[in-house]
Parts: structure tokens; sequence; C-alpha cells
């Protein structure tokens, strides 16, 4: 999987320490599929090298708004002009504080100015990844220039928080590569879920019976997390509700971290009168402890077990999706089945038994713990496979057949 598969990315690099990250960005982008072109101002050249660039993107790097070289395959001695028609994408980390003062009034002084401005505005987005000193992010002049820029069309990125090279600390730092990569490839992603609120659950619960024992499942949340980034890559707002997982939260994504089922069912119900969407992917389980011990359970050398009673964990989804709002259509529920046998029956009957307009099965066994999965979607319109793959590219096929089916809401 290539998120950036057949695109050509103008990288541009305006002087700040910053440039350092840019060399791991074009290689991403590179790994991602693209072919970047990378565009250096004379600034940026004093914190790395066209050298260790041209290595990096295979390609020459330009500097000089004078560079004679073909660009482009055309010898016309125009590289502004050539560079940038040729982009899918003007990227332009490390945006310094000056770059873009110089782009908010039209400056055109070097190569990568005049490229940014030369570019066909409907057909070339221009992405910029501020970097700076916190003192200079946050004063009045900048933020005035990143809000014109949006206004104008640019696409402004935020920034990290951090240690400084100057020793401060504080807002202002380049986005991580891997944080910019994300966003260069969504900014290409199909806004299906615009304007939705996606509330998604992921990964198993834990029911105590001591302090140090429990009951749960081997769900690893991998899918439920997917979900989420694929629906927060399709323009969601896109709230999570995790039981005990080591993953780390998807870019953009607000995260709630919970244990038992009955926590679940309460983050869950307080984020659902805001939510359009509600993607039940975690492994809730079906029963709890009656009872749990303040202390460790010990054995007490007679070879008695301990009796535990055990009592039913409330149904989350079916109580969600039996919500005057879930009733109108106004959110819309998709429940999950981890089934171990006969997968398409189980599904299609508790799809009935939840009262939801989507149900997703798959098989459990074959796909806890692991990176890919095969689903069944069941709606009342029959069943549709989704044959095995990565669990990223299956949310992806996912958030795209629950939008088809989100009701068309008419304007008044």
């Amino acid at each position: 999987m290539n998120d950036l598969a057949g695109k050509h990315i103008v990288l541009g690099l305006s002087g700040g320490i910053a440039c350092y990250k840019a060399a791991e960005l074009c290689r991403a982008f590179v790994k991602e599929g693209a072919t970047v072109q990378v565009v250096m101002t004379e600034a940026a050249t004093q914190f790395i090298t066209p050298v260790t660039m041209q290595a990096l993107s295979g390609r020459p790097v330009f500097v000089s708004q004078w560079d004679a070289r073909t660009a482009a395959g055309v010898d016309n001695n125009m590289a502004h002009i050539n560079l940038s028609r040729d982009a899918d994408a003007i990227v332009v980390a490390p945006a310094s504080a000056d770059f873009m003062a110089k782009l908010l009034h039209g400056r055109a002084d070097d190569l990568l100015s005049l490229l940014c401005l030369a570019r066909p505005l409907d057909k070339v987005p221009l992405i910029l990844a501020p970097a700076m000193n916190r003192e200079m992010w946050n004063h009045p002049a900048t933020q005035r220039n990143v809000a014109q820029l949006a206004a104008d069309g640019a696409v402004v990125l935020d920034v990290g928080a951090g240690e400084q090279a100057c020793g401060e600390v504080g807002d202002g730092r380049m986005l991580e590569p891997e944080e910019l990569l994300y966003d260069v490839a969504r900014h290409f992603t199909a806004k299906v879920m615009e304007g939705q609120h996606v509330l998604v659950s992921a990964g198993p619960t834990f029911e105590a019976i001591d302090p140090v024992r429990g009951l749960t499942n081997l769900s690893s949340g991998k899918m439920g997390f997917a979900i989420a980034r694929a629906a927060h890559e399709a323009g969601a707002r896109v709230t999570l509700v995790a039981g005990p997982v080591g993953l780390p939260t998807p870019r953009g994504v607000a995260r709630i971290d919970v244990r038992s089922a009955l926590e679940m069912k309460a983050a869950l119900e307080a984020q659902a009168p805001t939510a359009s969407v509600f993607v039940s992917a975690a492994a809730v389980a079906d029963w709890r402890p009656a009872t749990s011990q303040q202390e460790k359970i010990k054995k007490d050398g007679t070879g008695q077990v301990p009796t535990l009673s055990f009592v039913e964990n409330p149904d989350i989804l079916a109580g969600i999706a039996a919500s005057p709002r879930a009733r109108r259509r106004e959110l819309f529920c998709v429940g999950f089945a981890a089934e171990s046998h006969d997968l398409q029956t189980h599904a299609q009957a508790k799809r009935a038994r939840k009262g939801v307009p989507l149900l997703v099965g798959n098989i459990g066994p074959e796909t806890f713990g692991k990176d890919d999965n095969a689903l069944l979607l069941v709606d009342e319109q029959g069943v549709q496979e989704l044959p095995r793959a990565g669990k990223l590219p299956l949310a992806r096929q996912l958030v795209a057949e629950i939008s088809r089916r989100l009701p068309v809401v008419v304007a008044a």
C-alpha cells in the first residue's frame, strides 16, 4: 500500500534548522510512491546541502531562479513555471516566518516563492508546514499572515510543541515527518465524511476479578483504530473510545481510554448525542464478575478453587441503536460481529437483534492480533464480502461503504 503512488510533489525548503526533518520527509514521500522534486532557498542551503536532498529524491535540486538546467523536460529557462505545472502539490517544509510573509504579499524574489506564486491555483495545492521560534510563531504578525494565507487558499498545517533548537520550549516546531506525511496523504483523500462526527469503539474490555486478574479477550484494537484513522482521512471529526490496548492514537483523532464494559458504555453514551455515525468495533465482554475483590485472591493450600459468579454486561450497541436519534437515522449505527463459525448466519441474526442498519462480520480467531482481516457487510439489501487485506485498506473501504449509506440531508 502506497498512499502517494503516482503523485508528484514539489518539496520546498526555506531557511530553518527544521530542514533536517525535510530529509526524512523526502525519503518518506518516495517510500510512499511519490516522485519528489526538491527546491531550496539560498537560506535553506545553510542548514542542509542540495547534495543530500538530491541523493534522497533521486532528482537534481533547484535553488536559483536563474538555473538554466532543463526543468520538467522543458528547456526554456523558466523553472518557476515548468516545476509548478507538473506538481500534484507544493509542500513547503519548513516554511519560515519570513517565507510565509513573502508569500502573503506576493513577493517572488527567489525560485521557491516564484513557483508558489506561479502555480495554477485551481490545480496545485500549496501546503505549508510552519517552523520557527515560539515567540515568532505567537507574534500577531505571524498569526495574521497564517490566517490570511489560509483565506487565500493555502493549506497551513499546525505546529508541534516542545524543545526548540534555541533552547526554549513552546509552540512553533515543525511537525515530525510522519505527521507531515499523514497530512499530505490525507489532503488527497476524498472527503466523503466531511461534516460527520464519527464515534468509534475499539479493543477489548477488561473485567476485574481482583487487582491483578480479570476477564478479557484477544482483540488488539487494530481494526477499530484503522477505522478511526480512515474516517479522519475522509474528513470526519473522530472520537475513539479505546479499551486497554497499546496502540498509538491516530493523528487528528480524539481518544478516550476505558477499561471495563461499564466504563466504555458511559463514555460512548456521553459522546453519542453529538455523533452522526457510531462504529461499534470494540470486543466488549459479555459478562463480568458479580463482585471484584479489593485484594489479590490467594491460594490457601487446600486445593479449593474460589467460586466466581457472573452478571451480564449491558448491550452497548443495542442501547445506542434504540435511542431516538438512532431511530430517526440521525445517528447511523454500525455493529461488528466477531464469530468463530457460520459467520453469515450469525451476522444476519445479530443485525436483526441489534436493530442496526449495517453489521460487519469477521472471524475472530483469524483476525485478533493480526494486521489483516476479511469482512462481511450485512444490511437489509443482503451481504457483501470485502476480501482479506490489510486492516487500513479495509477500513478505508468500510468508511466509503458507510458514507454511501448515510441519509441524505436536505437543506431547509
